[in-house]
């Protein structure tokens, strides 16, 4: 907006510059105005290309002492990206917390998203087991940053391993003894 007096101005001054001057100097005016012409249209965003999904699944394993998000592809057989809660804070308390499951959410989808990776599904585990069959704190903040991140977002499911009988405790016959 700024420039367009200028570009008018300058226009102007190029026609009255072609009606006085000979053929040659016209063809060089003509050679800069396209060159000038090229870069405009680099000025341009660039469209983004409609490619193939690339679909993947994220893991998110949360337990009251640690979140670890970890990205793989479809098949559950190649790591794209994995981080953990405790990379991304100092101290050991707040590796659990959702400020550091959040960190480490976002960490995972700037690395999946340089590998061109459009959508995935979120699968969440607990300790389960003999152990809580509550996902940690961490867990619905990093849900919440990964569908952030711009990805399409397939399924969620609980995959926390229950047990249909019992499993033994820990401990022996008597029990932890303090």
């Amino acid at each position: 907006m700024f420039f367009k007096p200028f570009k008018i101005w300058y226009a102007l001054s190029e026609i009255e510059a072609q009606v006085e001057a000979p053929v040659e100097e016209t063809e060089a005016v003509v050679e800069d105005q396209e060159t000038e012409a090229v870069v405009d249209t680099k000025n341009q965003p660039e469209t983004k290309k409609e490619g193939p999904e690339k679909w993947g699944i994220a893991h998110i394993f949360s337990t009251f002492n640690n979140t670890i998000i970890h990205m793989t592809d479809l098949t559950g057989a190649e790591t794209v990206s994995i981080s953990s809660g405790g990379i991304h804070v100092t101290a050991d308390r707040y590796e659990s917390s959702p400020f550091a499951a959040m960190k480490a959410a976002n960490s995972v989808v700037e690395a999946t998203r340089v590998k061109g990776f459009t959508g995935f599904h979120i699968r969440v585990r607990a300790v389960g087991g003999v152990g809580s069959r509550v996902p940690g704190p961490g867990a619905q903040a990093a849900i919440r940053a990964l569908a952030r991140g711009g990805f399409k977002i397939g399924r969620i499911d609980d995959v926390t391993p229950i047990p249909h009988d019992t499993t033994r405790k820990k401990g022996g016959k008597r029990g932890r003894r303090v």
